[in-house]
């Protein structure tokens, strides 16, 4: 059973196997996002990651 989505129109996000994707919205319903980093000098968006993901 997939939960209703009530889309946060300041988090877009492309990330559709994501628990928190709002479909063909392309945005997160989440309040607010977790963001950090694998790396110890991140340089490129590469390196940086959403810790908020949940896989569907």
């Amino acid at each position: 059973m997939e939960h209703s989505c009530h889309k946060n129109d300041s988090i877009h996000c492309t990330v559709s196997n994501c628990r928190h994707h709002c479909g063909q919205s392309d945005y997160c319903s989440l309040n607010c996002v977790s963001i950090g980093t694998h790396e110890a000098n991140p340089t490129q968006p590469q390196c940086v990651d959403c810790e908020s993901f949940e896989q569907k």
